[in-house]
């Protein structure tokens, strides 16, 4: 390419990521007083592709329970996932895995 060692010119500073970038993000699900039980479990198989197994066994820990972590792991697709579940209406938010 030209240019790239041309004096005059300011080269791109490196960028340190953040460790933080690296850890597991946590979606978790939270009971609300408006969604039934069904539609949950519907949603859950809709967004995640789950048996209906599966999908009864998070909804019950949801209720049960209060939350249930639902899924982990890089940052952009949890994020896609909280937005997902929001576009349903359901309660969910972004934790960082400990």
């Amino acid at each position: 390419m030209q240019g790239m060692n041309q004096p005059g010119l300011l080269e791109a500073p490196e960028v340190e990521l953040s460790e933080n970038l690296d850890l597991p993000w946590l979606v978790v699900v939270h009971n609300d007083p408006v969604n039934l039980m069904s539609y949950v479990a519907m949603v859950f198989r809709r967004i995640f592709g789950w048996t209906r197994e599966r999908a009864e066994r998070h909804m019950m820990e949801v209720h049960t329970k209060g939350r249930s972590v639902v899924w982990g792991g890089g940052r952009e697709q949890a994020e896609h996932y909280v937005q997902q579940l929001h576009s349903f209406l359901l309660l969910a938010t972004l934790e960082k895995s400990s």
